[in-house]
């Protein structure tokens, strides 16, 4: 994979296009890899205190998880599951978006002046992987930026704890939409970040070059077809 992610770099993401060449990047298909990742959230998040005790321990959100408009990203090295990123993509008002639950004030616009938006949520790590590899954030996150790209997505965001904040601003250029807000099944307030992905895309992939890729790697990840999915219709949003 390496080989294919030209350009300059600086030390820092020439050490993670180096890393790639361990990476694997899949989207979880099967019920096997979906309760993998369920499993694998659900204890990030309970490291973290964000989410009450569970009795099958997954984090599971059926209507966000299933959706067509939705992807599960996995990032897996040296062939062994270490991170995950759900995308999820609108481009009408009846889009399944998780952030429409809690910020549809400051996403319905977009989606009603027909703009493509997409969502990254869930994002979550293995622990072993965690405290080994500081390169984890950002290559656990590149699938979302290729999704981005994929779909040629309008407007890239994602709702996070504000402490993470500063890590969105400096990688993909977000900034915070409004103030931190309640949100349900989570222990603390979250915040809606975002940013112009069509303005912005240029400048993140030339200050972290890993996160280019080719258009055979984005087909063979989210499809021929660079177009958002079949839009579905409304649905209660929990």
């Amino acid at each position: 994979m390496a080989e294919q992610i030209a350009g300059s770099s600086t030390h820092f993401s020439e050490r993670i296009i180096r890393f790639l060449e361990r990476v694997e990047h899949r989207i979880a298909r099967t019920d096997v890899e979906k309760e993998a990742v369920f499993r694998m959230r659900y204890d990030a998040y309970i490291r973290n205190a964000l989410i009450e005790e569970r009795d099958d321990r997954q984090l599971h959100d059926l209507e966000y998880d299933h959706s067509p408009n939705s992807f599960i990203t996995t990032t897996y090295i040296d062939g062994q599951l270490a991170g995950t990123t759900r995308v999820n993509i609108g481009a009408d008002p009846g889009a399944k978006l998780p952030c429409l639950g809690v910020f549809p004030d400051q996403i319905m616009p977009y989606l009603k002046a027909g703009k493509t938006v997409i969502e990254l949520t869930r994002t979550a790590a293995q622990l072993e992987f965690a405290g080994i590899y500081p390169e984890l954030p950002y290559i656990t996150l590149r699938p979302a930026f290729l999704a981005a790209e994929h779909f040629d997505a309008d407007f890239a965001i994602a709702t996070a704890r504000a402490e993470h904040l500063a890590f969105f601003h400096r990688v993909f250029r977000f900034s915070s939409m409004c103030e931190p807000r309640d949100y349900p099944g989570v222990t603390t307030k979250i915040v809606c970040m975002g940013s112009d992905f069509r303005a912005g895309k240029n400048a993140v992939a030339n200050r972290f070059p890993f996160f280019r890729s080719t258009p055979e790697e984005r087909a063979m990840l989210f499809g021929l077809e660079g177009a958002a999915p079949a839009r579905a219709p409304s649905l209660l949003i929990a």
